[in-house]
């Protein structure tokens, strides 16, 4: 395979030792195991192989390596057909076999949520088994109800048949034991039957055909992760209420099981490990720390964690043969497992056995700056001993003093030891070594140390001499030199205190960001009106021409630093036979906004597009559109006439559609053509609410063929107005309130 954990070349290899002889297929088997040691279908199809010609000895030796590290039913289960083959024939003593496999696979998988069929195939195996006395019966029917009962409890697919299986086996041995034992496990396997459901939804998914391979980030893998994260928590969580015996059994068997699939995963074996740990079994996390790096030999992280763990229980020569390991071969040996390895010593051997190892290695290849510091802090935190520290330093700076990290560390370690003096000698003599591309952070210490250390003239000194010797490390040389507000905020400020607002420092940034790149701005603008006067150039050449060779470049100058709490910009001039969309503005790539309606067109649809192009220009404010069509929505408009031969353009109007005045203005009084016909005002404005509560049940039903309602307050209102009116003689009304419902007559 050219890649190692390629999974479908790995699928392609297994289905081709299908068609192979087991001598051919062996090597075959025996690659894909290397590469998926827990890849349960693979062992599976490789013991089978050897079943099929009767290896029985290989058949052994193969369960002998996969069955504890393989916790698969499909795998355990070609096992007890092994098994079961092997002793038909040997009577007493190959059913005692039998049973001892039975025994042995559901101690170890009979938690498996797809263990019910073992338990039932057991269940029917121990009922087959002879009885030749009264005595012997007795014992089977024990046998058989022991297992019923730790079957019944097991949260499995088969948990209800199995209890059904398990009550009528009570009824048929005794009925008035019978009733006791049920109404014993009744709650218990209430309860296993309700867990059942709730780790169903988490088991299922899982991919159970996943074979193992390393992390890389794929959205397969990381589901998969999730999905084991999720039952792993839901176990530790003892949903059953059972002893914490049991529990902690489920939940290593549940962590094996998972570690067949994300068998190259660090942070589950560690979890593993520390779970074992907390629960007071630290032997039982060294073993998972065993295998852990077994599997992944070449984690650093599992090999200092498993060292913790040894050094925390007391034992350091394991923890020291661990650190070995990762000294032992050169090539591969880090800094980081220098450093660690000191560190070790000096916990655990003390300061001589930590020095001797420094002397040793100081010269060593995989030495660097890091190994210096590193052993000098041990000598002054741990040691107390600054003279030595001072010294290591020292020794360091003959080796490292291109090294801006190693300076920065020896002057925080000066600091500590309020030596002013030698912390400027220092910065001296590294600035004067040190090329003025690397020496920006030690110029940026040194400011801050003077404006610690120093007065106001040895500070503004010193940040006079870092602008002259960072002038010509950027483009910005000449601006480099001028000084800045940006200067005098950071000698005022202290820790989170500041001598401006947020505001103030946000402009200030935003001011200086756009000071440097004025000079490539204006450059940029050059070459735009450069451009641009080719364009018309070249434009009187090609005037007849229907294709336009114009290029468009963008311009620069009005680029924007980008800021998420800008609003948008003013409304752009308008545009000719667009000017409705001059209010309308979109966020641009730079963060400002362009109210182009040319662009909004651009980006609208084709048929949006056609509709806002073909909009008259409307001068003026733009109305609110959701007032609009608020207006639309509650007004009465009359439907389209076919001509109706004599119809006239004034019969048609009959109904006029009221104004943005009749909403605006609800107490001006208009006269009705037709009293006959009239709808209160009251209708159309306060049942603006009935009419929202409306509006999703009758949107296909138009204004006009909705029926009056019935209200019998507005009908009694009706009635005092025609009782008036006759009174009075009236026939017209005057202005009312749109929102009292009453109607008042006036003379006309």
């Amino acid at each position: 395979m050219s890649d190692k954990y390629n999974v479908e070349a790995a699928e392609k290899l297994a289905n081709e030792a299908l068609h192979l002889p087991v001598s051919a297929a062996v090597p075959i088997y025996e690659q894909l195991l290397l590469t998926y040691p827990t890849a349960a279908k693979f062992w599976k199809q490789y013991v089978e192989a050897h079943m099929v010609e009767n290896n029985d000895d290989a058949v052994k030796q193969l369960f002998s390596r996969c069955l504890l590290d393989c916790l698969q039913i499909s795998l355990w289960r070609c096992y007890i057909r092994f098994i079961r083959k092997a002793n038909d024939k040997k009577g007493i003593e190959g059913q005692e076999e039998t049973r001892k496999a039975y025994d042995f696979m559901l101690n170890c998988v009979g938690e498996d949520i797809a263990a019910g069929p073992v338990w039932i195939e057991y269940i029917t195996f121990l009922k087959s088994l002879p009885a030749h006395s009264a005595q012997e019966e007795s014992q089977r029917m024990i046998a058989v109800r022991k297992v019923y009962q730790k079957a019944i409890v097991t949260p499995t697919h088969h948990v209800e048949q199995l209890w059904r299986d398990y009550e009528n086996f009570e009824n048929t041995v005794s009925r008035q034991l019978a009733k006791g034992l049920i109404s014993e496990y009744q709650p218990k396997y209430n309860s296993a039957r309700a867990v059942y459901r709730e780790r169903k939804k988490y088991v299922d998914e899982i991919d159970w055909n996943m074979l193992a391979v390393p992390p890389s980030g794929a959205n397969k893998e990381e589901l998969q992760w999730v999905a084991w994260k999720r039952l792993l928590a839901f176990e530790k969580e003892n949903p059953q209420r059972v002893d914490s015996t049991f529990a902690n059994k489920r939940i290593v068997f549940t962590y094996d099981q998972c570690l067949m699939y994300l068998y190259h995963y660090p942070d589950i074996w560690y979890d593993y490990a520390t779970w074992h740990a907390k629960s007071g079994s630290v032997d039982s996390a060294i073993k998972v720390f065993h295998r852990a790096l077994k599997a992944l030999p070449d984690s650093e992280l599992l090999k200092y964690a498993y060292a913790e763990l040894e050094e925390s229980r007391g034992s350091v020569q394991p923890a020291k043969k661990t650190y070995e390991g990762l000294l032992k071969d050169p090539a591969n040996t880090t800094a980081l497992s220098h450093i660690q390895f000191i560190r070790f010593l000096r916990r655990t051997e003390g300061v001589e056995a930590a020095r001797r190892y420094f002397l040793a290695v100081r010269d060593s290849p995989s030495c660097t700056y890091q190994v210096y510091v590193a052993y000098a802090m041990v000598a002054f935190c741990l040691d107390k001993d600054a003279k030595v520290a001072h010294n290591v330093f020292e020794l360091g700076l003959k080796h490292y003093m291109q090294e801006p990290g190693y300076i920065l560390e020896y002057a925080d370690f000066l600091s500590r030891l309020n030596d002013d003096r030698n912390i400027r000698a220092l910065f001296e003599r590294a600035l004067s070594a040190l090329p003025p591309e690397k020496s920006v952070e030690v110029w940026k210490r040194f400011t801050q140390f003077e404006q610690t250390y120093g007065d106001l003239a040895s500070m503004l000194k010193v940040e006079q001499r870092r602008k002259e010797a960072l002038s010509g490390t950027g483009e910005e040389s000449a601006s480099a030199l001028e000084s800045s507000l940006q200067e005098v905020v950071s000698r005022y400020s202290f820790m989170d205190l500041w001598p401006c607002s947020s505001n103030d420092l946000d402009n200030l940034v935003r001011q200086e960001w756009l000071s440097k790149n004025i000079k490539k701005k204006n450059e940029r603008i050059s070459l735009s009106n450069g451009a641009a006067q080719t364009d018309k150039a070249s434009s009187g050449v090609a005037t007849g021409s229907n294709q336009s060779t114009k290029v468009i470049y963008p311009d620069t100058s009005r680029m924007m630093v980008y800021d998420p709490r800008q609003k948008p910009g003013a409304p752009a001039p308008e545009v000719s036979n667009l000017a409705t969309l001059s209010s309308l503005s979109v966020p641009s790539i730079v963060g400002g906004t362009s109210n182009s309606p040319n662009d909004i067109l651009r980006a609208a649809p084709p048929a949006l597009a056609s509709f806002i192009a073909s909009l008259p220009a409307v001068e003026g404010p733009s109305p609110d559109v959701d007032f609009v069509l608020s207006i639309c929505m509650q007004s009465n408009f009359t439907a389209k006439q076919t001509g109706k031969p004599g119809t006239t353009s004034k019969q048609m109007q009959g109904v006029a559609a009221p104004s943005s005045s009749d909403i605006s203005g609800p107490n001006k009084s208009h006269p009705v053509p037709n009293s006959s016909a009239y709808k209160p005002t009251r209708d159309r404005q306060t049942g603006k609410r009935k009419d929202f509560d409306r509006q999703d049940d009758n949107d296909t039903v138009s204004v006009q063929s909705q029926p009056l309602p019935k209200d019998v307050f507005k009908l009694r209102q009706m009635r005092k107005a025609r009782a008036t009116g006759s009174q009075t003689g009236s026939a017209s009304y005057g202005s009312a309130s749109a929102f009292s419902g009453d109607l008042s007559a006036s003379s006309g």
